[in-house]
């Protein structure tokens, strides 16, 4: 089989996919960037470009020391990465396509772009749960992408501002720049343009929410999904970048920097290991490592434009796992979104619940379970997985996969879900029972909050 396509940047060679009947172009990049600077969209390449292995991961706290001897990763490391082997660099900006093996240019299928996760700190878009996803088996085309993280994606600083006019959010905007890539080349991998749906999990989730309020994103997307951190709260509204001021110039201190120069110039395992302290050490450093409010990509808070109405009016997929981080606080957030649509009139949207008890331990359906479900990767996962796990696994898909073709996840064959609406409040309850529409109630997850054994990363 031969996997080249003729993409507007150049001629590109991939690689048969982990199953069947899908092609995959690993590692192709899409903008390039300095160290605090906006990434700048790809538009060529010479000869031809070599899309058989992943790209490079940008740097995070595990790529400096050993995380198969750090007890307290031993969850999360064990359940998605060990085994595997990772490049990091700060040359990071790429992705990766699966299409059917038989797709072309013209054929218009519907294509998901999925941000992942690991609270703007970690993560990559093929560790094992994203690795191979089934669905352009399904006549969808799927795309993860990699972006700055921590101290490289979101440092914010004088210094910067007055240099670009702007400072802060530039994992964002790489997320932003890699829709626009999309755009740009997907015809040529058989995928339209006009047929995206971007979706993430946790602050993923959170940045496709971002990218839906942000009007520099409008018309890079028709359809969004989110979750574990999709919806919106005041407490997670983020500060103008002055407030973020002191934090990172705390961080230029801790490297023993006088000037930006000098600080664009630290090795990354310093700049990670100042950074790192200074979460410790001061009081909102943590919160002072995240997006901020640009006034360009991120205009306002959710909680102000949510009650405006302002909204993108697009449809949602958006729910939460039974065993998440704070699962109250994620439930009533996914649902409040969901129930906005409904009351401002625009378009239909969907909320989950899933509550399968993962086999394999006693953690339940922690936070970044049902990922292995929604890509149908589990027999790339350690645990025994079972035939209601595979079943389950197929339906979730299929309602993914559909809803990326129309904004409608039912299709044949599935139980129906039910759109949210002035009266209609109750959600898809995906897991240990038969799938089904319920009410989700508070308590269990008020003590699941108190007694969870396995939160996120």
């Amino acid at each position: 089989m031969d996997y080249r396509v003729n993409t507007p940047c150049g001629p590109l060679r991939g690689t048969a996919g982990r199953l069947p009947g899908i092609a995959a172009y690993k590692g192709i990049r899409y903008a390039r960037a300095g160290r605090w600077e906006y990434s700048v969209q790809v538009t060529g390449w010479e000869g031809e470009y070599d899309a058989s292995r992943y790209g490079n991961c940008c740097y995070q706290p595990r790529a400096f020391y050993d995380e198969a001897q750090a007890p307290e990763k031993a969850f999360y490391y064990r359940e998605f990465r060990q085994g595997e082997h990772y490049d990091y660099s700060e040359d990071c900006l790429f992705l990766n396509i699966w299409t059917p093996e038989n797709a072309r240019i013209g054929d218009g299928l519907p294509v998901i772009v999925y941000i992942h996760g690991g609270g703007f700190t970690g993560g990559c878009g093929h560790e094992k749960h994203f690795d191979g996803p089934v669905w352009p088996l399904h006549g969808v085309i799927a795309v993860t992408i990699n972006y700055r993280l921590g101290p490289l994606g979101f440092a914010c600083l004088p210094q910067l501002k007055q240099e670009a006019g702007r400072t802060g959010n530039y994992g964002l905007y790489d997320q932003l720049t890699a829709l626009q890539w999309v755009r740009d080349n997907i015809a040529a991998f058989g995928g339209s343009p006009d047929r995206v749906t971007i979706m993430g999990q946790s602050a993923g989730a959170m940045s496709v929410q971002q990218l839906c309020l942000s009007p520099l994103a409008q018309g890079l997307f028709s359809g969004a999904v989110m979750s574990s951190g999709g919806g919106v709260s005041r407490l997670l509204t983020p500060s103008a970048p002055e407030k973020h001021f002191p934090f990172w110039q705390a961080v230029m201190e801790r490297c023993g920097c006088h000037d930006l120069a000098q600080l664009r110039a630290v090795a990354p395992e310093r700049l990670f290991a100042a950074w790192q302290a200074a979460k410790k050490e001061l009081k909102g450093g943590g919160r002072a490592a995240g997006p901020c409010l640009d006034g360009r990509l991120i205009c306002a808070g959710g909680s102000e434009l949510l009650k405006a109405g302002k909204l993108r009016a697009i449809p949602y997929l958006i729910g939460s796992t039974s065993q998440d981080v704070m699962p109250p606080m994620i439930h009533k957030m996914a649902a409040a979104w969901a129930r906005a649509q409904a009351d401002q009139g625009k378009r239909d949207s969907y909320c989950w619940f899933f509550d399968r008890q993962l086999p394999g331990d006693d953690c339940g359906a922690w936070h970044s379970s049902d990922l292995w479900y929604w890509f149908g990767t589990l027999s790339n996962c350690w645990r025994p997985m079972m035939p209601q796990d595979h079943a389950l696994s197929a339906q979730m898909a299929g309602y993914l996969t559909n809803f990326a073709k129309t904004g409608d996840p039912n299709g044949d064959g599935l139980p129906r879900w039910e759109a949210m609406s002035r009266n209609q409040r109750l959600v898809n309850r995906m897991g240990e029972a038969p799938t089904h529409m319920a009410s989700v109630h508070m308590l269990p997850l008020i003590k699941t909050m108190l007694t969870n054994k396995a939160v996120g990363e």
